[in-house]
């Protein structure tokens, strides 16, 4: 446990960070494999749709600073490349 004032308050802001960060990546996760069942099920319409928001979340995410945008680009690129090959 922290002793000075300061540690105190960087355990908090720590804690409050981790909290809010799950939020962005739960959202993301979830509409990831929303995408792939969708792949697997042969669904385009939904599967352009789960492709929208998981472009949305992600990019809520980098713009909160949680993912870095080449992250985001690079994984938007490959199920794109997805959807082409099905």
């Amino acid at each position: 446990m922290a002793n000075h004032k300061s540690a105190k308050k960087r355990s908090i802001q720590s804690n409050t960070k981790y909290a809010n960060n799950i939020q962005y990546f739960s959202k993301i996760r979830t509409n990831l494999n929303k995408f792939k069942e969708s792949i697997e099920a042969n669904k385009l319409d939904e599967t352009q749709k789960y492709l929208s928001q998981l472009n949305s979340a992600m990019s809520k995410a980098v713009k909160k600073g949680i993912i870095k945008k080449q992250h985001m680009s690079r994984k938007l690129s490959s199920l794109s490349k997805l959807i082409n090959k099905n």
